[in-house]
């Protein structure tokens, strides 16, 4: 490991006086801390456990904490109420893939200086870490000063005056009497412009009377002001002033009423002592961790989690004022073309000159958000009429077609736009995206570059129909097929189950998949019939390699909504392994995220029926639905899949934390295991391994295949693995 080299980084004589404690659960990520730390010239303790932690935190001084949130047994919460309540005299920063809003500002609250997402970038951590030992060095230094010169009215006033607090005194009027040296770097105020004149002066007009309020404090004792958040005025004749956005100073208070007692014995309020605390450093990264948590850090988008609030806010506001609101999927056509042969770092420059060729045509109420890939969605609140929404489609799709220049080469693009309207399209978020994708895909279907309004009709075109009509003739003339893809145990490369997946050989449009036939099944009613087919397919498969010799191989079937909404759907799955004699621990359901997402009452038990008799249950293509994770904790699930898409993401010499990171933590606190889907190359493999994914599976180690061929593999795989033998 060489060296990382920063500005920030503190001098030796710092670091050699600087302990440090890392404390996370994941020993990899310990040795890889202790070593870039070590390298930079720090001294470095470990902790595998916030219990641990506690202990070393007892017995030894430490001058920096970093801290991982999650883990087994005691969190890092707990491990900073412990700081916090034991009054420890050091910083503390927060190394964690969990970058919710609520876990940074719970840290932020619990006395934490600042906030790291993993994977972390070396340059940013070493620059956080420098940071909070130069926070820690100059408050014990200012600690110091204070103890060595408390016994003298002249020292005493350096101390105030070098205090990195702006500290006041105003008296019964409000009028200052004295402003310590501080107050010019921070307000760019003399003092002798500020002594004698009405501390209004200075109140910034935002929340002026509660903010005038605090500061002029007249309580005392328990009720006085503790740590005010407020905003003050600058002096902007004063250049060299340091603000946070070059007016105002954002500040945290602490003001007490100051009495004395007059002649007669009673109490006379003569003033206000207070003291004002710079707070805009801590504001930025505070705004810097919300806009990550927020945004797609590659365009710098609202990511689904901001654009399902801004749907949300379009519904309430739609429905309050009998308004509209239009809703446009858009996907690029072909993109697919641009990362396998110009590379991704190619597909991520067009991603951003796309968005930023959209953003040109959007008013300010408009929201564009990046879904995942290639996919955006847009937001238009408040339409006027059908034909002002087609005309922003026309100008995207100009904009969007328009060469595009990017290092050295000339790039021609297309987009396929689907439009759906509240409350034309649907009445609910997931009813209206629905209606969306299903208008962007029509468009694909007929030669992209356009855009599509949704309306019933697309439910009824021609190919549609077709569909059904060859579906209801196709199970008789044996036409479906069920392959099966291997699940893998990252560590030792061992067939662990295998996912059996519905093929169909159309006599005319040759092999199809899934995609291509099930929102067909699902609408002619033939999903139910066709999913007991593919199960009773399977357990002969299953009874076929019993009697092979072949060892019990768990296998997982994929489940549509429509299945699990008939009453008597576990029943019959339940009696269809026991014709078979087959034992339920080695049988799984798949359904996706989209499927669960509103928990339909009939559908949760359903599930909740499986799962008693031992049938297990996973969420597929986990992350591509627009609910929230709290569903999860009602539902009988198992495991949970992360989609191929977000996998994909996974790239090397990438520094930003990936969804998959997120989706790990959250199972991994909901005790859930984790799949990963669509591995393809090495390092998505080390990656998902090291999250703690149990199962993976994807073209690294095998595409779908025939059931002929899946028994040759089973009979040739070794007893114990590794089944697979991958490139080094």
């Amino acid at each position: 490991m060489q060296r990382v080299s920063s500005n920030h980084i503190a001098t030796k004589e710092e670091a050699r006086q600087s302990q440090i404690l890392i404390v996370d659960d994941q020993l990899s990520l310990l040795q890889s801390l202790q070593a870039l730390l070590r390298i930079n010239g720090y001294r470095v303790d470990l902790a595998r456990s916030g219990s641990e932690a506690i202990t070393k935190l007892q017995d030894h001084d430490y001058q920096l904490l970093l801290l991982d949130l999650k883990m087994p047994g005691m969190t890092g919460f707990e491990v900073l109420d412990f700081v916090r309540q034991a009054e420890l005299n050091l910083e503390t920063v927060v190394v964690s893939g969990d970058t919710s809003f609520a876990s940074i500002k719970d840290s932020m609250r619990l006395g934490a200086y600042d906030f790291i997402r993993k994977p972390y970038n070396p340059e940013e951590l070493l620059a956080a870490v420098s940071r909070a030992l130069e926070c820690y060095h100059r408050e014990r230094e200012t600690l110091t000063i204070e103890k060595s010169l408390d016994r003298s009215e002249q020292l005493h006033r350096y101390i105030v005056n070098s205090s990195p607090d702006f500290i006041y005194m105003l008296d019964a009027q409000g009028v200052f009497t004295y402003v310590n040296d501080r107050v010019e770097n921070l307000l760019g105020y003399k003092r002798n412009e500020l002594l004698g004149k009405h501390f209004s002066s200075i109140i910034h007009p935002h929340n002026a009377a509660t903010s005038s309020q605090l500061f002029r404090e007249r309580r005392a004792g328990e009720r006085a002001t503790r740590n005010a958040e407020m905003r003050l005025l600058v002096n902007q004749a004063n250049e060299c002033v340091r603000s946070f956005d070059n007016y105002e100073l954002i500040v945290e208070l602490n003001a007490t009423g100051v009495y004395e007692q007059n002649g007669v014995g009673e109490k006379v309020f003569i003033g206000t002592l207070g003291s004002v605390r710079d707070i805009s450093a801590r504001k930025r990264t505070e705004e810097r961790i919300s806009f990550q948590a927020y945004h797609d850090l590659l365009t710098q988008l609202p990511n689904r989690g901001l654009f399902n609030d801004r749907l949300n806010q379009a519904f309430a506001h739609a429905k309050r004022n009998r308004q509209k609101f239009a809703l446009l999927f858009m996907d690029l056509d072909r993109f697919k073309l641009i990362n396998d042969t110009l590379g991704h770092v190619m597909g991520d420059l067009v991603l951003q000159r796309v968005s930023e060729r959209i953003l040109e045509y959007l008013r300010a109420e408009d929201t564009l958000a990046r879904f995942g890939g290639d996919e955006f969605c847009l937001l238009l609140p408040n339409i006027p009429h059908r034909e002002s929404v087609a005309a922003v489609a026309e100008k995207i799709l100009k904009a969007v077609r328009q060469p595009f220049s990017i290092n050295n080469h000339e790039l021609y693009l297309s987009m396929s736009v689907g439009i759906a309207i509240y409350p034309d399209a649907g009445e609910t978020e997931e009813t209206l995206l629905r209606s969306a994708d299903m208008a962007m895909y029509h468009v694909k279907e007929n030669g992209k570059d356009g855009y599509c309004f949704y309306c019933k009709t697309l439910h009824s075109d021609s190919n549609f129909l077709t569909t059904e009509r060859d579906l209801s003739h196709a199970m008789e003339k044996k036409q479906f097929q069920v392959f099966f893809q291997p699940k893998v145990d990252p560590s030792y490369h061992a067939i662990v189950g295998m996912e059996a997946l519905l093929r169909w050989q159309h006599p005319q449009r040759g092999l199809l998949y899934p995609e291509d036939f099930l929102a067909a099944a699902e609408s002619s009613k033939l999903m139910v019939p066709l999913g007991l087919w593919v199960l009773r397919r399977v357990c002969e498969e299953v009874v076929r390699w019993r009697k092979q010799g072949i060892p019990p191989v768990k296998v997982s079937l994929n489940v549509s909504l429509v299945q699990l909404k008939e009453a008597d759907f576990a029943e019959l799955f339940i009696h269809t392994l026991q014709e078979f004699k087959l034992a339920a621990k080695f049988f799984e359901v798949e359904i996706t995220e989209q499927g669960l997402s509103k928990g339909d009452a009939e559908v949760v038990k359903q599930l909740r029926i499986l799962r008693d008799f031992g049938i297990s249950v996973t969420i597929d293509d986990f992350g591509r639905g627009y609910s929230s994770f709290s569903y999860l904790q009602n539902l009988p699930v198992n495991t949970i899949k992360i989609d191929r898409s977000f996998v994909r993401e996974i790239e090397e010499r990438c520094d930003q934390t990936c969804i998959a990171d997120g989706i790990a933590m959250m199972a991994k606190g909901l005790k859930l295991n984790v799949v990963g889907a669509g591995v393809e190359n090495l390092f998505q493999l080390d990656y998902l391994r090291n999250l703690g994914c149990h199962e993976v599976q994807g073209y690294l180690y095998s595409k779908a295949i025939s059931a002929q061929e899946t028994m040759t593999l089973l009979q040739n795989c070794p007893a114990q693995g590794p089944h697979f033998t991958l490139p080094h």
